[in-house]
């Protein structure tokens, strides 16, 4: 049996903002970030729902260390930040800490603007410091070297599932003895033209709706249209119980349980023996029945053929018990942030358990008939007893991911 697991801090660069809690009533009231943005030029481009992050870095990190930073990079080093703010951990030696990061394509607009030079103005002359900044692991070294942490710096770039598997595998390394603790979760910033171009090919992407871009990301909803593409960075701390106890902390929640799988399938449609077994093995992890899970904060993207997959798969894990289970997908607010996804997703299920409060799919007002279990539609709920839930990563080449969180 191996050592409990606490979230203690939580730091966030959200569509919805920066703190936690009132990032967390916006969603919990269904209040959707996602607004109307142009991408590309006013003859070259499309105007999109997209979830962008309002933030500016003014004096928060040094001229010369943003230098090095992609937006990810900026986004993730902040949230680690406020993350061990909240934590009580500013200015305690946190030397021998861990850090696990999820980031799906690290610096994106570094990389377009140097295929712009070479390519446009047709010059070889870009940025020297346009390799480091495009790196993948660009958040988690930059956390690291930030704050001097020793310990494992790992970067986890498994599209949709990064940052889950990422605060997985630092549950797993805390649980085992190997660290106390551990800044994990996701950061992504992707939201430059060429990416977004990209993502439109892929006919994924989730048209304006007719009661406006607000309304654009609709999991589960006969009108649903795709995902509504976002960025942001959002980090958890993570302690094992004697450093939490050491310090007389108030921990958020219970990390439980953690289990993953492969589709082995496709690398853009999802199948349900995949995502039960991640669901399975999570359950089984945590070392509870089935039955004692309240809620699931799906993974649920909002386009066709993903929704009723995973529910499904939850039909097929939970059987009889499915009826009872209240299942939600936040993307309906916040959008889908690949490589930040699941790191946002599981620190607002953290808080949802904190509070008692379910948070709802916002949108939901075409129920399709095949992701008919309770979708909470439109509103949050409140839930006194709340005591476990899961929450679901399902990625683009067929990797998924599951968190089993408690009530601390």
């Amino acid at each position: 049996m191996g050592r409990r697991v606490f979230i203690t801090g939580l730091g966030f660069i959200a569509p919805h903002g920066e703190d936690p809690a009132s990032v967390f009533d916006r969603v919990y009231q269904g209040d959707s970030a996602i607004r109307l943005v142009r991408s590309g030029t006013a003859d070259f481009g499309s105007d999109l729902p997209l979830a962008t992050v309002d933030f500016t870095l003014k004096d928060r990190i040094p001229k010369t260390q943003q230098l090095f930073m992609a937006r990810a990079s900026q986004m993730a080093v902040i949230a680690a930040e406020e993350a061990l703010g909240s934590s009580g951990l500013v200015g305690e030696s946190q030397a021998e800490s861990g850090v696990y990061m999820g980031c799906g394509l690290g610096g994106a607009e570094i990389l377009q603007e140097g295929y712009r030079t070479y390519f446009v103005r047709q010059s070889r002359r870009g940025r020297p410091s346009t390799v480091p900044m495009i790196m993948a692991s660009g958040p988690a070294s930059h956390i690291s070297m930030r704050f001097g942490l020793h310990g494992p710096a790992h970067t986890y770039s498994i599209a949709c599932a990064s940052s889950t598997v990422a605060i997985g595998e630092a549950f797993r390394a805390i649980r085992d003895g190997y660290l106390d603790t551990a800044l994990t979760g996701g950061a992504e910033a992707m939201l430059n033209d060429g990416s977004i171009a990209a993502w439109e090919r892929l006919g994924v992407l989730a048209s304006r709706h007719t009661d406006g871009a607000e309304a654009s990301s609709r999991p589960f909803d006969l009108e649903r249209t795709g995902f509504v593409l976002g960025e942001g960075a959002v980090v958890l701390v993570l302690e094992a119980e004697p450093a939490l106890q050491e310090r007389a902390v108030e921990p958020i929640a219970e990390i439980i349980g953690y289990g993953v799988s492969s589709d082995a399938f496709s690398l853009t449609e999802p199948q349900v023996t995949g995502q039960e077994a991640a669901m399975r093995s999570a359950i089984r992890d945590a070392d509870i029945e089935r039955e004692e899970v309240q809620y699931v904060n799906a993974h649920a993207t909002g386009t066709p053929s993903g929704d009723p997959v995973e529910i499904e798969a939850i039909k097929n894990v939970f059987e009889d018990h499915a009826a009872d289970l209240a299942v939600s997908s936040t993307k309906s607010v916040h959008g889908h942030l690949v490589g930040a996804s699941g790191a946002l997703e599981a620190a607002i299920t953290a808080i949802a358990l904190q509070k008692g409060r379910i948070p709802p799919t916002a949108n939901l007002t075409h129920p399709d008939p095949s992701c008919d279990l309770d979708c909470v539609p439109g509103y949050g709920r409140e839930v006194p007893g709340l005591s476990i839930a899961l929450s679901n990563s399902f990625a683009f080449g067929g990797s998924n991911a599951t968190l089993v969180l408690r009530k601390a």
